[in-house]
């Protein structure tokens, strides 16, 4: 590889040819700042926040695009770097809605933390100021673009999904990033899976705050209030009181939710387990029976929305299967209210997720095995850290806390749900030990990682079955294109998830500055942590849990029976891409 050497504020560095001054800058371990960049996704150089002077130049140059030359000299912290920088982001607030007291990212804000570095005056320009209307047209997301600087982050982040429903709309002053001719968000095929959200340096992207619905209930005495966690929120929410990345916060964050008010903390990997064994049943039935394959799994409502609104003709290959959240809001509202002594109409049920289309999950229909709503509330890994936070609650001195019985039993297929290939490996666990007659769970070591698509090879009750894990929706396409041609494949089972890496990404993660995003592989280190917590389980195969035992023996009459699909299944419908 062809070397090239510069020097970046006195540093001697040598870096690939062809590199840029930005990537220069950072293998000398100096960081310029940035608005815009995302790297390999969005290398604009349009915020011009990352300018310096280098020799060879004609003036500034944006770092983050400009490459380097044998012998470039780089400064990046100059009187004149300074003063310029200084002005763009005066400039970028002359038009911004400076509401930063109440804004969701107050103190996480990358525009804010800047100019407090850079000691602006916010009103140093004043002029022409647009004003918009907020979008909250949608369940999962409120669209502010009087926060918007036109990074054009979410446009990237949706053109990755694929979807790539907004875009920069007009010119000059009037540049606003949109959907395509004024609509709403809801009426165009947005998949909700909010990864606009995890990399909008400001507020002009949030998450849609149920909060103020959850203390409500918590105030109502009328109320029981009953909170599940999914597998990868204990691997992500210590992100937001400034833990280390990757940390496994599973017993403080019992200990905050019980603190917070609820009645029962239970963990949603009781429902990854259920679900578990209900798609491992319905892949048996499949297979024996000459069902439809290849099976695909069901339990990402991002993954199934598109598949409705781009697939239709295709549904038949999901699993019927309700996602975790969803089966262990239905146990909660039958089996426990019955075992409790509690009409289900006062039950509120609360869950925590890493995902912003589980807002959109939640008032999906034939998704209330009680009659009424499995779940009533969503809330993403962020709005639970507000909470913590409002409450007053100093997260890391809590002790560790355990979940309730008797839907707090998990084992480590269930834990595992939270990274992609996480599902595929713990649905063939099961089908493998129910086929096979296998003792030890098996390790599909080869459908692990943050590759977007993996494939590999399993026998199970003496047939070859071979497997595909997708994530992201642009690998979805990928995959569904393949199958709408035929299956050349000769796929037999598919797992897909909608967030690139899997839930440990999920639109509704704690948000990392675009440095960190750029240069720590979030979904690599956060998985490790529900990998280690399964390899260091007893149980790791969902048939074993002792809770799932005891639910289809004392309610489900057993598995595959006809109680347990009217509760844990659901249906489809074609939705219109455009309204």
């Amino acid at each position: 590889m062809e070397m090239v050497n510069v020097k970046v504020n006195g540093i001697a560095v040598s870096v690939p040819k062809g590199s840029t001054i930005l990537e220069a800058a950072r293998a000398a371990g100096v960081e310029i700042p940035t608005l815009c960049f995302m790297k390999d996704k969005n290398e604009i150089g349009a915020c011009r926040i990352c300018i310096v002077e280098a020799t060879g130049t004609r003036g500034m140059v944006t770092a983050c695009v400009y490459p380097v030359a044998e012998g470039m000299e780089i400064k990046t912290n100059t009187e004149k770097v300074q003063k310029a920088r200084k002005t763009t982001l005066e400039l970028i607030l002359s038009t911004h809605d400076k509401k930063c007291l109440s804004c969701p990212r107050s103190t996480n804000c990358e525009l804010q933390k800047l100019c407090l570095e850079y000691g602006v005056d916010e009103d140093a320009f004043e002029g022409f100021k647009p004003h918009y209307e907020l979008d909250t047209s949608t369940a999962h997301l409120v669209r502010n673009n009087n926060k918007c600087i036109l990074c054009r982050r979410c446009v990237a982040a949706c053109q990755e999904q694929y979807v790539g429903v907004i875009g920069a709309n007009l010119r000059g002053i009037d540049t606003n990033i949109d959907v395509p001719f004024g609509l709403k968000l809801n009426d165009v095929p947005c998949v909700s899976c909010g990864q606009c959200t995890v990399v909008c340096p400001t507020g002009a992207l949030t998450e849609k705050d149920d909060t103020d619905k959850v203390w409500a209930a918590l105030a109502d005495p009328t109320k029981h209030v009953v909170v599940q966690t999914a597998p990868s929120v204990r691997a992500t929410l210590g992100e937001c009181f400034g833990m280390p990345i990757g940390s496994n916060v599973e017993g403080k964050m019992v200990a905050a939710l019980r603190r917070l008010g609820f009645d029962k903390v239970f963990d949603t990997d009781m429902g990854a387990d259920l679900t578990i064994v209900e798609e491992a049943n319905e892949l048996v039935q499949r297979l024996q029976n000459g069902g439809t394959l290849p099976m695909i799994t069901s339990c990402s409502p991002g993954w199934v929305k598109f598949a409705e609104m781009y697939y239709p003709e295709l549904l038949g290959h999901l699993s019927s299967c309700k996602s975790p959240q969803q089966m262990t809001g239905a146990v909660i509202k039958t089996y426990y209210a019955e075992k409790m002594g509690i009409d289900p109409k006062d039950i509120f049920s609360v869950s925590i997720m890493p995902c912003t289309a589980k807002k959109f999950e939640v008032g999906r229909e034939d998704q209330s095995a009680s009659g009424y709503p499995d779940v009533d509330v969503a809330l993403t890994t962020r709005e639970l850290g507000r909470m913590i936070d409002r409450a007053g609650l100093k997260f890391t001195a809590l002790p560790d806390e355990e979940f309730d019985d008797p839907l707090g039993d998990d084992t480590g297929a269930g834990v595992i749900f939270g990274a992609t290939g996480g599902v595929m490996e713990a649905a063939c666990r099961t089908a493998n030990a129910w086929l096979n007659g296998a003792n030890e769970p098996l390790e599909l070591k080869a459908v692990r990682g943050t590759q977007g698509i993996k494939e590999t090879t399993v026998v199970v009750g003496g047939k070859e079955l071979k497997l595909c894990v997708a994530s992201g929706i642009a690998n979805a396409k990928i995959v569904m294109d393949k199958l709408k041609a035929g299956n050349p494949e000769g796929w037999s089972f598919i797992e897909i998830m909608c967030c690139p890496g899997g839930c440990v990404n999920g639109g509704g993660q704690p948000i990392q500055p675009q440095y960190v995003r750029d240069t720590v592989d979030l979904k690599a280190v956060r998985a490790k942590a529900l990998y280690d917590q399964d390899e260091a389980m007893t149980l790791r195969m969902s048939h074993e849990s002792p809770a799932i035992k005891t639910l289809y023996s004392e309610w489900y009459d057993g598995f595959g029976g006809e109680k347990a699909h009217h509760a844990l299944h659901t249906s489809y419908v074609a939705r219109k891409k455009f309204k």
